[in-house]
């Protein structure tokens, strides 16, 4: 009898997941003769036991499709919303697992997904997973992918705003991904020609920031690009929350405003 492998895609989504879901089923179908089931919109369809049959013909073309064939969703196993509250249903999951007779789970996400498949394996199941974000943040993981084309279309967007800046004398701040990550302001503000990047590990001095700026014009420069990750923070608002932080007695309650930003 063949071993069956269920596969998933939960969280955000990003380039590669097709690719990634392809090469996993290709490689089980074709060189391990095992069968492959598909979860429908992560932890969430493994719940209510949505699934697909991915086949020899359900995996051709998606190579450079965009998004995931299976969906997503950001549900956890343990905080699901079911009937209006938080309910744990890993139980269910669990017995989900079971009813199709998974030799293995392959999980692909990021951070919060490598948590959750934690907790499933803990659970006795038998655990893949495959680190995707843009953020390039998944601890142990050189490179996750989808980091790889949001650092090319980062790059470019530096890049093009060099002709309006420059044409009309203009400070442009452009926001990028990387909440707790700086590595994709950093990677494409070097290699777009950004004159200030700010990361989320090192807080920004607003006056030294503002002087360099400055410098610049003063050197005739008249325009300057700022590349910036979204978790991005000065002295001072670290310094704050910090303080918010040992008021809390240790416990993080962050409140978050965001706009929209390029990544």
């Amino acid at each position: 009898m063949s071993k069956m492998i269920g596969i998933l895609t939960s969280g955000g989504d990003s380039p590669g997941l097709n690719a990634a879901i392809r090469g996993i089923g290709k490689a089980l179908l074709g060189r391990y003769g095992m069968k492959v089931i598909g979860f429908r919109d992560g932890f969430r369809g493994m719940m209510e036991n949505r699934t697909q049959q991915l086949d020899s013909e359900t995996l051709s073309g998606i190579l450079t499709l965009g998004g995931t064939i299976l969906g997503t969703s950001r549900d956890k196993p343990y905080a699901m919303p079911v009937a209006g509250k938080m309910t744990d249903m890993t139980d269910v999951i669990v017995a989900n697992y079971r009813k199709h007779h998974l030799a293995a789970l392959v999980c692909l996400g990021g951070g919060g997904t490598q948590k959750n498949a934690y907790h499933l394996m803990k659970q006795g199941l038998n655990i893949i997973t495959l680190p995707k974000t843009i953020d390039n943040d998944v601890a142990m993981t050189d490179v996750s992918f989808g980091f790889d084309t949001a650092l090319g279309i980062a790059t470019e967007a530096i890049d093009r705003l060099h002709s309006t800046a420059h044409s009309h004398h203009r400070i442009l701040v452009l926001e990028l991904m990387g909440n707790k990550a700086g590595w994709l302001a950093l990677g494409a503000g070097i290699s777009g020609g950004a004159d200030v990047i700010l990361i989320p590990e090192i807080p920004y001095d607003v006056k030294k920031v503002a002087a360099a700026i400055l410098r610049r014009s003063h050197n005739g420069q008249g325009f300057s690009i700022v590349a910036m990750a979204e978790g991005a923070m000065s002295l001072q608002a670290a310094a704050k929350r910090e303080e918010a932080v040992k008021e809390k007695g240790g416990k993080k309650k962050e409140k978050k405003t965001a706009c929209t930003g390029y990544g």
